[in-house]
């Protein structure tokens, strides 16, 4: 067997029903880079942006005082199709996996009216208390909204 066998098929463009929940984004003009799209930074800008969302609006994150918050402990991203100042994009948002103290969420950004994903991401949280930053259990009710976004 070949090298390029052993690895996994090449991540694909996904459709807008593999995501549990949306989040619409404006593009800026200074998410473009020199190459005229927007630089793939941008992208996990908008994947935070997306999920952080989500929770303030589901009442399970308040930025200033939560006792428990979500940190960024491992992030991907795979790219399709550019995307470029002014479109609108739309973040898709999926829960692929809640643990004791963590989640994976699995992203998508597509452009505005698209079917298919420009790009395909995840980031996985692991909750931490806010002052110690030591690993707690999700609370229950940001675990409630987390499943809301699991596809079944």
């Amino acid at each position: 067997m070949s090298s390029m066998q052993q690895h996994a098929e090449r991540p694909q463009p996904q459709p807008r029903s593999a995501y549990a929940q949306f989040v619409r984004v404006t593009t800026r003009w200074a998410d473009n880079d020199a190459y005229g799209h927007v630089n793939n930074v941008v992208y996990y800008s908008w994947f935070d942006t997306a999920v952080n969302r989500l929770l303030i609006e589901k009442g399970v994150l308040d930025i200033e005082a939560s006792s428990s918050i979500g940190l960024v402990v491992e992030t991907q991203c795979h790219y399709f199709a550019p995307v470029s100042y002014p479109q609108d994009v739309d973040v898709g948002v999926r829960v692929a996996h809640l643990g004791k103290s963590s989640v994976r969420y699995e992203l998508a950004i597509f452009v505005a009216g698209q079917a298919q994903s420009a790009a395909c991401g995840h980031f996985v949280h692991v909750y931490v208390d806010r002052s110690s930053r030591r690993p707690v259990a999700l609370p229950d009710a940001t675990r409630q909204a987390l499943e809301s976004l699991e596809l079944q």
